[in-house]
């Protein structure tokens, strides 16, 4: 419906300008939108307010010119009223609203998708923990928000790459290494003393315990180990609780990219030498920098110490023109709040690889707050003990907390109550769309038992949805392909379950008010058709998000 407008608009202003009403002008992008007021139209826009400046005329005089010339208006629109100083509001004709159950009907599962993407190469970088420890709740967010931004993505039609990147190079798995090793040697009996930048977690004494219990088993022969040899098998083993932590929660990847792959054949240095040809790299007492101030930062950054040794900065260099030579034509990688001031060299960096700043988009997701029946549950200790996400996903299920962490911007700190996300009732968001899914079966099941077929719109009579509710339903049915382009466009996955909440509620509330099975044939066939279009927009909306629509609750 808003393509629709927009292209109606499009041709009034340029028939306003063949007519000489409008002096020529360079089309700006059209934006349609819904008024905060549901009185003041389905759609409205403020195209002739921007046009204002442009055209030098008043505002008003501007939106009477294109309301005029808008061609087969009385076809789509009830009516059209220009308000305050410019906008234009538009009323589209019920009859229109209820042709659109048509287009649900056709199709079907695919409803909601678009060709917004049209079949370009898109990578999704999230996750991305280092191997030094199980993933904790903030990674956890991370990792829906990847997983979903994904999802949508791909049904605007790009080809969408999900990647993990493994931090695996560097003194943070040294210190891996020797966590575990000074922990294995403790088993032996022998006295250590425990560095404060070491890994004191539980799960280092696990993986200390399992190598042990291999060597006296048989299956590791006994040896003097090094660090490295810790660090190896520390690493392997943290990767493979991440993967079926990943997995238990809904996330899988299409690729796993080591850090140290890129340090193979001096690839970092050779890349940082042709760099400093093209004047984007300087040395100053022994230490290399990027001239990131070419290109807007702050200052420049070091990529490689006066030690020799180079910092994550080269390495992100590396990797993302990797990225791009395997051909992505976007690159989306999901960070952490906490790396916001790391934006702009990164940016900076794809600028001088010879790409454009756009390709590459950067998600920031904050952190958690999680509760218990509202009351702070401690994140962490001196320890090294943390929340992992493992056990939020045991105790909440897979659903809820997929859900309840998409419920906010993820730029946007979040309040996770766990006592809530367990809750089977109408405060816990997820169970009262899935409750909404559910009831929507049982009509259908109910109605199939008396001897009703699911209609099809060929055979329905949608005339007879003229409840005011019924109206509401459809028009917000039909504006989740908007909902969809709009999350794609804009990174934000929680649009989805804004969405999905409004349309649980508005059902609800019909439910509660309205028998959609009645001793009126006609009218019971139209509102199964209603029903079943519902269902279809509630259950593409929980598979978008990764979550399950129960039959049964």
């Amino acid at each position: 419906m808003k393509k629709g407008l927009v292209k109606l608009l499009e041709e009034s202003i340029q028939a306003g300008i063949a007519a000489q009403l409008l002096p020529p002008v360079d089309l700006p992008a059209i934006e349609v939108g819904l008024p905060k007021d549901p009185g003041h139209g389905d759609y409205a826009t403020n195209v002739a307010m921007i046009l204002a400046s442009q055209l030098k005329m008043n505002p008003r005089r501007i939106a009477e010119i294109i309301v005029a010339e808008i061609p087969g208006r009385e076809q789509i629109l009830e009516k059209i009223e220009i308000a305050g100083p410019g906008f234009i509001n538009f009323f589209i004709k019920d009859d229109v609203w209820r042709q659109l159950l048509q287009v649900i009907d056709d199709r079907g599962g695919h409803y909601g998708e678009n060709e917004l993407g049209r079949g370009r190469k898109v990578q999704v970088e999230f996750v991305s923990a280092n191997p030094t420890g199980p993933l904790h709740i903030g990674h956890a967010r991370g990792a829906v928000v990847g997983d979903v931004i994904a999802n949508i993505l791909a049904a605007c039609n790009y080809d969408v790459f999900r990647e993990y990147y493994i931090n695996d190079a560097g003194n943070q798995m040294h210190n891996l290494g020797r966590s575990v090793q000074l922990r294995y040697q403790e088993l032996l009996g022998e006295q250590t003393d425990f560095p404060e930048n070491c890994y004191r977690g539980d799960y280092i004494k696990d993986i200390s315990q399992g190598i042990r219990q291999q060597e006296t088993s048989g299956q590791l022969a006994e040896q003097a180990h090094d660090v490295a040899f810790y660090t190896t098998y520390a690493a392997a083993e943290i990767m493979t609780g991440i993967k079926a932590d990943l997995q238990d929660f809904g996330v899988a990847f299409d690729g796993y990219f080591s850090e140290k792959e890129l340090y193979k054949n001096d690839s970092v240095l050779r890349l940082l030498d042709t760099l400093e040809e093209k004047g984007f790299v300087y040395q100053i007492e022994g230490a290399r920098w990027f001239k990131t101030t070419a290109f807007g930062d702050e200052k420049d950054r070091v990529v490689i110490r006066q030690n020799g040794e180079p910092t994550y900065f080269a390495a992100d260099i590396a990797y993302h023109q990797h990225k791009y030579l395997r051909g992505f034509d976007k690159v989306i990688d999901i960070w952490g709040a906490d790396h916001h001031g790391y934006i702009p060299r990164l940016h900076a960096a794809v600028q001088a690889l010879g790409y454009e700043k756009t390709s590459l988009q950067i998600v920031l997701v904050q952190l958690v707050n999680l509760l218990r029946d509202g009351n702070p549950v401690a994140m962490s200790t001196r320890s090294g003990e943390f929340v992992t996400m493992k056990e939020v996903v045991d105790e909440v299920g897979k659903d809820a907390a997929r859900y309840n962490f998409l419920m906010r911007r993820s730029d946007s700190h979040l309040d996770f109550d766990l006592e809530l996300a367990k809750r089977q009732s109408n405060e816990n968001p997820v169970f009262y769309v899935q409750y909404a899914y559910a009831r929507i079966c049982s009509i259908i099941i109910m109605a199939q038992e008396k001897g009703y077929e699911l209609p099809s719109f060929a055979d329905t009579d949608v005339s007879r949805l003229i409840l005011e509710e019924e109206l509401t339903l459809i028009k917000e049915i039909s504006r989740f392909p908007e909902v969809v382009e709009g999350a794609a466009q804009t990174l934000e996955p929680h649009r989805l379950t804004f969405y999905l909440n409004d349309l649980a509620g508005i059902f609800h509330n019909y439910y509660n008010k309205h028998r959609v099975v009645s001793p009126d044939d006609d009218l019971t066939k139209a509102r199964l058709l209603l029903m079943k279009s519902i269902r279809t927009v509630i259950k593409s909306a929980l598979t978008l998000l990764g979550v399950s629509a129960p039959d049964k609750m």
